[in-house]
């Protein structure tokens, strides 16, 4: 069974085959996206009292932004940085694993639970964490989850670091 609800489950389940499934399935990429879209408006929902109505917007947005970004990152850094001898693979196929290592993210939508929220945010986070190493395993083909867990960081602080940066640049002097 392939269907769109189904592969959530699995990859929310961290089904190894799902990633291997979605990695091979090039017409699997309006799902992955869609993933990444629920998972970002999820969150928004989660957040909304913090953040207001527009963060849905603004957040899946950025969420889409940040996933390309993210694949095109961590297609450069496990093949072109840290490749096993069998690694072999494209920016799809990242696309579609990291997409849906965003599954976990839908639970997001209960952050507004009081007391709770913050628990079930949290939660979430390292979940979807845990299923992006599966993702980008998968996807590079590693045999090591280390390495994968290497790409990852290595990736985040990266990211982190043009973040930084960019704060810095367009950050308003003060008067």
């Amino acid at each position: 069974m392939t269907g769109f609800g189904n592969r959530i489950i699995r990859a929310a389940k961290l089904d190894v085959n799902l990633y291997e499934e979605v990695e091979a399935d090039k017409t699997a990429m309006r799902q992955a996206m869609g993933v990444v879209v629920l998972s970002s408006i999820a969150a928004g929902i989660g957040t909304i009292a913090l953040r207001g109505p527009m963060a849905i917007v603004t957040g899946t947005i950025g969420a889409l932004i940040g996933w390309y970004i993210w694949a095109f990152l961590t297609y450069w850094i496990g093949t072109k940085l840290l490749p096993e001898p069998q690694t072999k693979a494209d920016i799809g196929e990242l696309l579609r694993t990291i997409g849906f290592s965003s599954s976990p993210g839908l639970i997001r939508v209960l952050g507004f639970i009081p007391v709770l929220g913050g628990i079930i945010l949290f939660g979430a986070s390292i979940w979807m964490l845990v299923a992006m190493v599966i993702a980008v395993r998968q996807a590079l083909d590693y045999k090591s989850t280390g390495r994968a867990v290497g790409v990852c960081l290595i990736g985040w602080l990266i990211l982190l670091a043009v973040s930084f940066l960019f704060a810095l640049i367009t950050r308003h002097p003060q008067v």
